[in-house]
């Protein structure tokens, strides 16, 4: 019994020697890596582009042709009876995206 614990004890500090060393820096991801948004947006993106990374077709809201603010209506689910969608706005200049804004837009419900 005893020789099976010493051999466990044995095989553990075996593993754990494989493991990172002591003091070691872990390796950097890149920064968008560790970002919790995940909408595929990237500046410089043509009008086109930017639809077919959102997977849905963009509404015109305003703007003289190449400066244009479009909307995307994303669909986030919701309960069953009441959908729950939110708005996103993308400015483009010179016909490329410049940034964009989220709007949760107000809850009706409350009122």
């Amino acid at each position: 019994m005893k020789l099976m614990m010493l051999a466990a004890g044995a095989m553990l500090l075996s593993v754990s020697a494989q493991a990172e060393p002591f003091g070691a820096i872990p390796p950097r991801r890149p920064f968008v890596a560790t970002l919790s948004n995940n909408t595929p947006l990237a500046f410089g993106m043509d009008a086109e582009q930017t639809a077919r990374a959102l997977g849905q077709p963009l509404q015109y809201v305003r703007g003289r042709p190449g400066n244009e603010i479009y909307l995307a209506l994303r669909n986030i689910g919701g309960s069953g009876l009441i959908p729950y969608r939110h708005r996103l706005f993308l400015q483009f200049r010179h016909g490329r995206l410049a940034g964009w804004k989220e709007d949760y837009g107000e809850n009706w419900m409350w009122e």
